[in-house]
């Protein structure tokens, strides 16, 4: 880690530790969840985000055993139902940090029709997608993005349905952020969550982590022998949406991981709002009792 980003952690210690449960950890061992949640804590300390100004909200599955470890505010919602649940916690307090979790499952097959329109609103939230190719929690099913020939609990003589990418998939809905990142290259992947948390609009990233109990396949060995960090890409630009739809295609060889698209000049779904332009309040705030005989 970069020894400024190390002192500034240190000097903070105690915000990070206040972001600490006494709950038990109980994902597999060597699971990509631990390095997840460590880069969220991290991000959250760094951009100097307080635990009561920040709403975490985790879909079914394994990466909504992570919703009572860490203390701050958090909802486990229903199977790939989180980015409608995220969204109407940013639109009721747009003060909020709000962070979505979910799994490849749950994104890209129950909920792939909210991602769709997560994108399309832009609405202004982070969306943690955790990619380990299959339905961890319900013991290894096959995913929409498990790969062909891959062995999985309910196809155990191979997938024979080709994946779909999820990074081309979220590219051809005209997103304003998207990134992609390995849950071991920790130190990345935390500042990946930062650059998303500064974001305004719907910041998409892509996490790629091992699942060393159901996916034999891609390991941690098998993609730190693929991975690639676009800034070493001579030049790359990450404004051109087609030269990263292009650099996301190959999924077998070389992969790249950061910031892969950006687009600063979509307006997010809150400025859409033209009757929400002239109040800075929140609808929270402005939600009072009233009487409702005059109106029966």
């Amino acid at each position: 880690m970069d020894a400024k980003v190390l002192d500034k952690l240190v000097a903070k210690h105690s915000d990070f530790m206040r972001y600490e449960t006494e709950k038990k950890i109980t994902w597999c061992s060597n699971c990509g969840n631990y390095g997840i949640q460590n880069a969220l804590r991290r991000a959250l300390v760094l951009e100097d985000i307080d635990w009561r100004n920040v709403v975490l909200c985790f879909d079914v599955g394994c990466n909504g055993n992570g919703s009572d470890k860490i203390e701050t505010y958090t909802i486990h919602g229903l199977h790939g139902r989180v980015l409608p649940l995220a969204a109407g916690v940013k639109i009721a307090n747009h003060k909020l940090n709000v962070v979505a979790s979910a799994g490849d499952g749950a994104t890209f097959s129950e909920g792939v029709n909210h991602l769709v329109h997560a994108v399309r609103n832009n609405y202004p939230i982070l969306f943690l997608h955790h990619n380990n190719e299959n339905y961890g929690l319900t013991t290894g099913q096959a995913s929409a993005l498990s790969r062909c020939g891959t062995k999985r609990n309910a196809a155990p003589q191979g997938v024979v349905v080709p994946p779909l990418n999820p990074l081309d998939f979220v590219l051809s809905l005209n997103p304003s952020f998207v990134a992609r990142a390995f849950t071991g290259e920790v130190d990345h992947l935390t500042e990946m969550i930062r650059a998303g948390l500064k974001h305004d609009g719907f910041a998409f990233i892509d996490i790629l982590q091992a699942c060393p109990t159901y996916n034999r396949e891609t390991t941690d060995q098998w993609y730190s022998q693929r991975i690639k960090f676009i800034e070493e890409k001579e030049g790359y630009d990450r404004h051109d949406i087609w030269q990263a739809r292009r650099i996301v295609q190959d999924l077998d060889q070389e992969i790249y991981l950061g910031l892969l698209y950006e687009n600063k000049e979509r307006i997010s779904f809150l400025d859409m709002q033209a009757t929400r332009k002239f109040t800075d309040s929140t609808l929270v705030e402005e939600v009072r009792p009233g009487l409702v005989s005059e109106l029966l």
